[in-house]
Order: structure tokens, then C-alpha cells, then sequence
């Protein structure tokens, strides 16, 4: 470009050096006009959000019970949106991974994730995570809560409750307990079952609950504590697998004939799953408004509603459903685990 063609504010005379400060001046300019410049193309796209499919980031395996809350939702949110929203199952480290990718997704509201608790107990778990819950995400509601049940393999030794503590006392050198992985929900309560029982079991972790249901299904593996989500149709069949207790102070009304691990001598045994969606930091205001949207309207769709219940599980009510709530949930959940 001609020198004639700078703005005369900007010129400096022929011969002589530039300051550092004037070049650095111009550069801080350009690269405001491209942050300004990718503001505004972001902005533009939220007013016709969405006009392409929406990937919904599950951090578990296909078939785990966060794997198929999300199947369950992506339907309906799709038709509220005009999209299809697709479930793309991101597994490893423990549920990490996912977070992370989309943490450094494209904040247009195109990447959303879903992921249960685990998304608080991981800053307790990790040293270094490639995402900080609080600070990299916005919020687009809380979801549902998930009670648990402890399994075992069909052909498991014990039969009843006492009988399984009786057993793992005895053999706890020789007992497997499977997990979905590092801070995966099913390693936690694992963590807590035996605290409370006062034994130290083999644990297996797996990247992700479906593959740790299977193997228990197939007698690889002995216990298994995971969401309702995927165990009552396993134990509504009883053919696959022994059940021994629900892990929330109450009955599931699907399961009424299950007695509790409280009512059956763990007192104050009580963990159940809660589940939140988000996107990446930055992505707009209206694009978060009309995810949340979307979550609401799938929330009360008759299917999800039926399916739910069938699963033993409990949709939020609308006002958990916003991102404030979610948002202060979250805060809470990182201080309560952290500790």
C-alpha cells in the first residue's frame, strides 16, 4: 500500500523510524477490528440460530445412562429447534475429555454438552484439567436426578443383602467391582459402598457403564453400583443379574419390592445422579435462550416423561431448568466434593 494511502494520523516522516509504540499501536487496532469482526459474525449467526444440526457431546459410552438421557432429549429438542441434534459419544479419562472439547468448541451454540455430576467432582479428582467448570461454560439447565442400584453377576454367591456383606467380607481379596472410570458416579458410590462396609475390593474401571454392564452380564465382573437409567430393565428382566439394594433413602416406584442399602443396615446412604447441559463459554445470550428453550420443551414431552419414569429417574422441575440454577447447583457441587 502507498505511504500516501495512511491516514495522516498515523503517518511519520520519511527517513525516520517508526516508534515501537505506533507499529504496536496499528497492530492492537487490527487486532481489535478482527475481535470486533468475529463478534459481529457470531452475533449474525445467533439471529438465524439454528440452521444446521446441533452435536449434543455425551462423555460416556453409547448405551451408559447418560448416553441414553441424551438419545431421549436430542429428539425433541431437534423438533423445538428445527434441527437434528446429533449424540456424539466423546469417552476417556474419566468423563474429561468431553468437557474439554467442548470447552474449546466454537462458542456458536453447535457443540452443547451434556454430562451428569461429574463435572464437580473432577476438579477434586485432577490436578490439572484442560477445563475449569465455573469459568469455561455457559449454562443451559439442569436436567433430571438419577437414583442408583448395586448389581451383581447373575451367578454371584450371595443372593441377599446380608449374605453379599457376609461375602465380601470374607473374600474382599478375591471380589471385583466394576466402575465407568476415574470420577465416573459408579466409582464414587463403589468408593462409598465400601467405606461404609469397611472393606477394600478389586476395582475395574471401564470407559464408560455400558461396556462395565456388559462385562457384568457376562460374569467378567462381580459388583457393579450404577444409574437407574441403565439397570431397572436389566433387573426387570432378572435373568442377567442380581440385585441388591436402591442407593437413595427411598423406594423407587418402579422398583418397589427393592428395599433400600439404608433401610438394609448402611445408614445414611444416599447417592443419586443429577444432570446438566452446557455450552462453550462466549457462546451468545440468545442462542443459550433458545437451547434452554429446547430443554424445557423436551423436558415435557409425553415420551421422555413415560421413558423416565420407566428408568426409575426424576425430571427436574422448570424452575431447576434455566442456567441459574444450574450455574449455582454446579458452585455448590464443586465446594461440596472439594471438600
Amino acid at each position: 500500500m502507498p505511504f500516501t494511502s495512511i491516514p495522516h494520523s498515523l503517518a511519520w516522516p520519511v527517513g525516520r523510524r517508526k516508534p515501537l509504540t505506533a507499529v504496536r499501536g496499528i497492530s492492537g487496532c487490527a487486532f481489535a477490528g478482527l475481535a470486533l469482526a468475529g463478534a459481529f459474525t457470531i452475533s449474525a449467526h445467533a439471529a438465524g440460530y439454528p440452521d444446521k444440526s446441533i452435536v449434543m457431546v455425551v462423555p460416556y459410552s453409547a448405551g451408559g445412562p447418560t448416553d441414553v438421557v441424551a438419545r431421549l432429549l436430542a429428539v425433541p429438542m431437534g423438533q423445538s429447534l428445527g434441527q437434528t441434534v446429533v449424540v456424539e459419544n466423546t469417552v476417556g479419562a474419566g468423563g474429561t475429555i468431553a468437557p474439554a472439547r467442548v470447552a474449546r468448541a466454537r462458542p456458536d451454540g453447535y457443540t452443547i454438552l451434556i454430562h451428569h455430576m461429574g463435572m464437580a467432582t473432577a476438579p477434586a479428582l485432577y490436578k490439572k484439567l484442560p477445563y475449569d467448570p465455573l469459568k469455561d461454560f455457559e449454562y443451559i439447565g439442569q436436567v433430571l436426578d438419577v437414583p442408583m442400584t448395586l448389581l451383581s453377576r447373575k451367578e454371584f454367591p450371595a443372593s441377599t443383602f446380608p449374605e453379599l456383606l457376609d461375602h465380601v467380607k470374607k473374600h474382599q481379596d478375591s471380589v471385583t467391582m466394576a466402575h465407568a472410570g476415574t470420577g465416573a458416579v459408579s466409582q464414587l458410590c463403589s468408593l462409598l459402598f465400601m467405606n461404609q462396609v469397611g472393606v477394600k475390593l478389586t476395582t475395574v474401571p471401564y470407559k464408560g457403564a455400558g461396556p462395565a454392564m456388559n462385562d457384568l452380564m457376562g460374569g467378567q465382573v462381580d459388583l457393579l453400583c450404577d444409574q437407574t437409567t441403565q439397570t431397572v430393565p436389566v433387573i426387570q428382566d432378572g435373568k442377567r443379574a442380581k440385585v441388591f439394594g436402591v442407593t437413595t433413602p427411598r423406594r423407587l416406584a418402579s422398583l418397589p419390592a427393592i428395599p433400600t442399602l439404608d433401610e438394609q443396615g448402611l445408614k445414611g446412604f444416599d447417592v443419586k445422579v443429577w444432570h446438566g447441559m452446557y455450552a462453550p463459554k462466549g457462546t451468545p445470550r440468545e442462542v443459550v435462550e433458545k437451547l434452554n428453550k429446547a430443554l424445557n420443551a423436551a423436558l415435557v414431552d409425553d415420551n421422555v416423561k413415560k421413558r423416565i419414569a420407566e428408568l426409575s429417574s426424576d425430571l427436574v422441575s422448570p424452575d431447576k431448568a434455566t442456567p441459574e440454577s444450574l450455574r449455582t447447583h454446579l458452585a455448590a457441587e464443586v465446594d461440596r466434593w472439594g471438600r
